[in-house]
């Protein structure tokens, strides 16, 4: 009881998912309700609160001043109702990791620090994207990602935070009869006469969309990633195009084609964990292995004058 009110979690939880959709019926269907209990649920709280935590226009909603200012609070209490529900219960449930940039082979990263604490609970699943995984963050789906973050059109929340964890060189993959394939290695500004192939829209592909700006590099895109094999059929059936993939991922046995160190600079893909709040004692204890296993393997090698980061990247970096 604070303030004679008894806080419903039912209705809170509601109001949270309402907040966040600013839609009360997509709110509805995430919390597998109908929109009309969501809705009573939402009037019940308001009440009880005694301030109005929606403006109400036709379909569309927004947050009152109060509303916004309940937001956080009510989270934060969610999420330690779900904690009291564990603790009370006794399960201790493993870590929950969403990856995301799966054409880049993130569990080749994962596995190597799994390896390293084999006594860490750990539970793998997958988000499309950075904005995926921010969002199974925020509902408490999941307790950390693994992937590259990079600056999204609506910035991060406060809440999030985030730390590089491996820097992974890159080359470039061309068919045997490219002009550039008898090369030992190759400059990023030595592709300008080729075709940079990539697995979606550049506008969903951060890095590969300044890769391809800082050196002048002209792209195209499939319509749909449907992963790495479809991805080399392209650069398989016209030499002009190439990709640009991990030095350490392995091309399929038939794929026909030539994988060449790019250099001078050498182009670097940041990987980074994300997380929301304060992590758990499993998720620091994960934190804690990764930076042990980065420091043995080398994963934050950097220098200025050979390497090259988006702009982003390189302020994580300088933030690890």
């Amino acid at each position: 009881m604070v303030g004679a009110v008894d806080l419903d979690l039912r209705q809170a939880r509601a109001f949270v998912a309402a907040a966040e959709e600013l839609h009360f019926g997509r709110a509805a269907r995430r919390l597998f309700l109908t929109q009309q209990a969501l809705s009573k649920r939402i009037a019940r709280l308001e009440d009880a609160l005694g301030v109005a935590l929606f403006h109400r226009c036709g379909h569309a909603v927004e947050l009152t001043g109060a509303g916004r200012r309940f937001l956080e609070p009510a989270r934060v209490a969610l999420r330690a109702g779900d904690q009291a529900v564990t603790a009370a219960r006794a399960q201790a449930r493993p870590l929950r990791v969403d990856v995301w940039g799966h054409l880049y082979g993130p569990m080749r990263t994962l596995r190597a620090v799994l390896d390293d604490a084999p006594a860490l609970a750990v539970e793998l699943g997958a988000s499309r994207d950075l904005p995926t995984a921010v969002d199974a963050l925020t509902r408490g789906s999941i307790d950390l990602g693994f992937g590259r973050v990079h600056a999204t059109a609506e910035g991060l929340e406060p809440a999030l935070a985030h730390r590089l964890v491996r820097l992974e060189p890159l080359d470039v993959v061309l068919h045997p009869a490219h002009p550039l394939a008898g090369a030992g290695n190759l400059r990023p500004a030595d592709l300008r006469g080729s075709v940079l192939w990539c697995p979606a829209a550049l506008d969903r592909l951060d890095f590969l969309r300044r890769f391809a700006g800082r050196f002048g590099i002209a792209a195209e895109a499939a319509a749909v990633n449907l992963g790495l094999e479809p991805l080399l059929e392209r650069p398989h059936a016209d030499p002009r195009y190439v990709c640009v993939l991990p030095a350490e991922l392995v091309l399929p046995a038939d794929a026909g084609l030539r994988a060449v160190p790019l250099v001078d600079p050498t182009p670097l893909y940041a990987w980074s964990l994300l997380w929301r709040g304060e992590p758990c004692a499993t998720g620091r204890g994960l934190l804690r292995v990764f930076a042990e296993t980065a420091a043995r393997r080398r994963w934050l090698e950097y220098a200025p004058g050979r390497d090259w980061l988006p702009d982003a990247d390189r302020a994580q970096l300088l933030a690890v």
